[in-house]
């Protein structure tokens, strides 16, 4: 039975209240991208991995919060790329292909067009985009290879409590909102964010911006620096200006300053 594909675009519905931390969204993704363990420590928190890696696209963040009523309250909120309408990552990345948008909405990645800049790692507002051994990107990709056929992602698939939906995106909005959340995080940030929070309380207590933007260097570059360098007109200097704002000097240059 062949599956049926849509154009609408998809998103992701995450809900940190309903989550038991139970980590089988982090299990899921690497099982379907075949990315292999990470050797990692114990430093007294049972969240695991410690970050996004280049082998890990999703995590569970476990926040110890204050509370009035118990002696402490767990939140467990999912972190993943954000798949922005208005990429911050696509702006500042100077190679054609090597990030690019389905027509899903899902910002995905092409690792044979990518030069290794990192700087997408830079211009990410919410600190995303890793770079292997190689400096090659990886992230999340919404599992476009999954959704593209009518499926749904390997890391919402999995999930007991319903903490990670996932549906067209006008769909989720519009249930959330009938579930009670009048304000749902993503829903025009960044033209509109492909991973959307149903948070009760102000963004900050979940880990969250307020209001998320992409670094003024960024657009800087998008704007003046990036068509100069596609027309030939000092691209060398303007790419490098542009990784020493964003990424910084060389830590050998660091350690002569102290010297």
């Amino acid at each position: 039975m062949m599956t049926t594909t849509t154009t609408k675009r998809k998103a992701i519905l995450v809900t940190p209240e309903v989550c038991i931390g139970c980590r089988g969204c982090q299990t899921a993704c690497k099982a379907w991208n075949q990315l292999p363990g990470m050797r990692t420590k114990n430093t007294g928190t049972m969240q695991n991995p410690p970050d996004l890696a280049p082998v890990d696209y999703n995590m569970i963040r476990y926040s110890e919060i204050p509370s009035e009523t118990n002696p402490v309250r767990w939140l467990f909120v999912s972190r993943r790329c954000m798949h922005c309408d208005d990429a911050g990552c696509m702006k500042i990345c100077p190679a054609p292909g090597a990030l690019y948008k389905t027509k899903e909405g899902a910002v995905a990645f092409d690792q044979d067009k990518c030069t290794g800049c990192r700087l997408c790692v830079a211009g990410c507002p919410f600190d995303v985009p890793r770079s292997n051994e190689n400096n090659k990107i990886q992230k999340c990709h919404l599992c476009f290879d999954r959704i593209a056929e009518g499926l749904q992602p390997a890391c919402t698939k999995p999930c007991p409590t319903g903490a990670l939906k996932f549906r067209d995106r006008d769909k989720l909005i519009e249930s959330a909102k009938q579930a009670g959340y009048a304000k749902i995080y993503g829903e025009a940030d960044l033209g509109g964010l492909g991973s959307l929070f149903a948070f009760k309380e102000a963004p900050k207590i979940y880990g969250y911006a307020d209001k998320p933007n992409i670094p003024e260097s960024v657009i800087f570059w998008h704007n003046v620096l990036k068509p100069l360098a596609v027309i030939g007109l000092g691209g060398a200097v303007a790419g490098a200006l542009i990784h020493y704002a964003l990424v910084g000097p060389h830590k050998e240059d660091e350690e002569v300053k102290k010297s």
